[in-house]
């Protein structure tokens, strides 16, 4: 892409390709910096980075891609087409070998999969997902700030229609960055922020569940962890890179504060 299409509107400021472009890593050093020195300045065109920067780390959380990769050129492979017959034997041989392998890991679905329920899987996808797009912000990680923990409270708390309340972490050595509202499954949902000093962030995701049970588990998406659970039809995620051992500690001292019942969990 040359520097032409990288155009400024009459004010001088980045048009929307250039800023396009900025979100890309596609310009220049000099205009590179050009942008980056305006947008310091310009809170809509800062605000307008920051939702592109969102969207698409959220498409890379969904689709798991990796720079590598979307750098690649497509492939087309030609194959030769196989008879219909072996086809049709494949396939019986495909559906034999999978009967058999899923009797084999039965007994493990449950273990692996939080236990098979689809609805509490959703609530965990979507606590991984939202730890995902909005960790990595440096300038919008939340909306609102810590410095308006009362009013962040009361806003939420109407919002979930549910008294909520934010754990400390302290102890741990993870401030509150703020908060802000996020679309659950069958209503809305809250996240909550941590930072620690070197500036790993730990998120907690809330949200309202139908049906109340007692669960602790642990799901994972590569370097991620999200220790979750429910409590008083209230579905609970802790979210963080850290080591599995210290999230889990964390994410009992959370649950007690909430008033959920650690004690119960095997």
């Amino acid at each position: 892409m040359n520097n032409d299409e990288h155009s400024t509107g009459s004010t001088g400021a980045p048009d929307l390709r250039a800023l396009s472009a900025f979100v890309d890593n596609e310009l220049p050093e000099s205009e590179h910096a050009a942008v980056r020195e305006h947008l310091a300045k310009d809170a809509q065109a800062a605000a307008q980075v920051a939702s592109w920067r969102a969207q698409k780390a959220a498409l890379q959380a969904l689709c798991g891609a990796n720079e590598r990769e979307r750098e690649e050129p497509p492939v087309i492979v030609l194959r030769a087409r196989v008879p219909w017959w072996r086809r049709v034997g494949i396939a019986a041989c495909w559906v034999i070998a999978g009967a058999g392998l899923a009797l084999a890991l039965g007994p493990l679905v449950p273990r692996l999969t939080g236990g098979g329920n689809g609805e509490v899987m959703s609530f965990v996808k979507r606590a991984d997902i939202a730890y995902a797009v909005y960790t990595p912000e440096r300038r919008h990680p939340v909306e609102v700030a810590a410095s308006e923990e009362e009013h962040l409270i009361t806003w939420l708390s109407k919002r979930l229609n549910r008294h909520l309340s934010v754990p400390s972490l302290q102890e741990y050595g993870y401030m509150l960055v703020g908060g802000r509202l996020l679309p659950g499954e069958a209503g809305p949902a809250a996240q909550f922020m941590y930072e620690n000093q070197s500036g790993a962030r730990l998120t907690l995701y809330v949200t309202g569940i139908p049906r109340d049970e007692t669960a602790f588990r642990l799901f994972r998406d590569g370097n991620r962890r999200t220790f979750y659970w429910i409590s008083d039809h209230m579905g609970y995620a802790l979210s963080g890179p850290i080591e599995e051992a210290k999230l889990r500690s964390i994410a009992i001292e959370v649950c007690g504060e909430l008033g959920g019942r650690p004690e119960a969990w095997q």
